[in-house]
């Protein structure tokens, strides 16, 4: 089995200090993850247990300093930590990085010297859950403009009317970091992030989650009927259009590489898997030897190694530039984005030459190719989708990002 998935000591990107820190999930628990993972799927669950047991060995506390309680986790480790969970339940690490990415963000944050989301510190050590709230149907937008209506109600505080999509973590979350768009001034709009408290009796959860894969995430709408943030849960606002600020800044490098770690941790599993199957494969064609040495076989196992190898390749370069400081300067965004553009689309072409490699047996329910074949799927819509971030990467390198259309 690939090492990045089963070492215990996790290895550190070139002109990065050594970690002695032991990863936190041991074999055993990985391996208890991973065989729920089919009935999750199957029955499109919420993985209760993998929570609580991710819980009990601190897992929600990875990105919290360790000077605060925290485990203190840097972005690349926590890139690992992701890749690994995902080798063996993709769902479950897709779910728990909306809360991730959130402490993650606070603690870029801190590290800068910006306290204003230090109290995200306090409520997840507390065990409260955070959860995102950036996805709406038909903005194209992302982050630069929003379906969802931000009134403000004075002092600082802001009522929110609209509905979020994607909302992973739907049956657990406490605290759903969102945006909206405060239109109050039609010459000046404005872009509010905040964060809603679910126990605010503005806060509706639908069920719509019945998809195609990921199914364990249960990231089900989210419906604000005038849900209230006072000041101090508004982290900023914002000019509408594309941003430029600290905390966006945090959200992309705490949200994006962990994001494309999935996909990357399940396009290796189905690799892993593919490569089991063809030593065992015997092939009356080949005179009884397996399809290991059928010269189809290696070379769909070669094109797959070459794109892990490249999507990990430039996962890591990013995140270690990432958590050193490496100034990309305006280009960074770009350099985020392209590093997920990457491995999702790397990552669907792997798992379909795993299941070439496999044969037909891949079609069937009980065979766990099938799962990782569907959820692979989901990689694309991620926000900012795939058409958003090509858009956002073209401008910027052509310097025209911002300017009207």
């Amino acid at each position: 089995m690939n090492k990045i998935v089963r070492e215990t000591k996790l290895e550190t990107p070139a002109g990065q200090p050594k970690s002695d820190r032991k990863t936190l999930l041991s074999d055993d628990l990985l391996d208890r993850i991973g065989d729920r993972a089919a009935g999750y799927d199957r029955d499109a669950k919420f993985f209760y247990e993998d929570l609580e047991e991710l819980r009990s060995v601190g897992y929600l506390t990875l990105a919290v300093p360790k000077e605060l309680g925290g485990q203190g986790v840097t972005l690349p480790e926590i890139v690992r930590e992701q890749a690994r969970l995902a080798y063996r339940a993709g769902s479950t690490a897709l779910g728990i990085n909306m809360h991730l990415y959130w402490t993650g963000a606070a603690a870029y944050l801190w590290r800068k010297g910006d306290h204003s989301t230090d109290w995200i510190f306090r409520e997840a050590l507390a065990g409260k859950i955070f959860a995102a709230g950036h996805g709406e149907a038909g903005n194209d937008l992302g982050l630069a403009g929003s379906k969802v209506v931000a009134e403000p109600i004075g002092d600082g505080a802001y009522r929110f009317t609209g509905r979020k999509i994607l909302t992973s973590l739907s049956p657990v979350w406490d605290w759903l970091g969102i945006h909206a768009l405060d239109n109050s001034d039609p010459n000046a709009p404005k872009i509010v992030h905040a964060f809603i408290d679910r126990q605010d009796p503005g806060v509706r959860t639908v069920e719509t989650w019945d998809t195609l894969g990921v199914r364990a995430t249960r990231s089900d709408d989210t419906i604000l009927e005038g849900a209230v943030a006072p000041a101090q849960y508004v982290s900023r606002v914002l000019p509408a259009g594309p941003p430029v600020d600290p905390f966006v800044d945090a959200i992309f490098g705490a949200a994006i590489p962990p994001i494309a770690a999935v996909y990357y941790g399940i396009a290796l599993r189905a690799f892993d898997l593919a490569i089991e199957g063809a030593k065992r494969r015997v092939s009356p064609a080949l005179n009884g030897k397996t399809y290991a040495h059928h010269p189809y076989t290696q070379e769909a196992v070669a094109q797959a190694a070459i794109e892990l190898d490249s999507i990990w390749a430039l996962l890591e370069r990013i995140s270690g530039e990432w958590a050193s400081d490496f100034d990309h300067g305006p280009l960074w965004p770009a350099k985020l984005l392209a590093a997920k553009q990457h491995a999702v689309d790397g990552a669907r072409r792997v798992v379909d030459l795993a299941t070439k490699i496999a044969g037909a047996s891949s079609l069937f329910r009980k065979n766990e190719l099938e799962r990782l074949y569907r959820d692979v799927r989901s990689g694309p819509f991620h926000p900012p989708n795939s058409d958003a971030t090509h858009d956002v990467i073209g401008k910027t390198y052509l310097g025209v990002l911002g300017e009207p259309a």
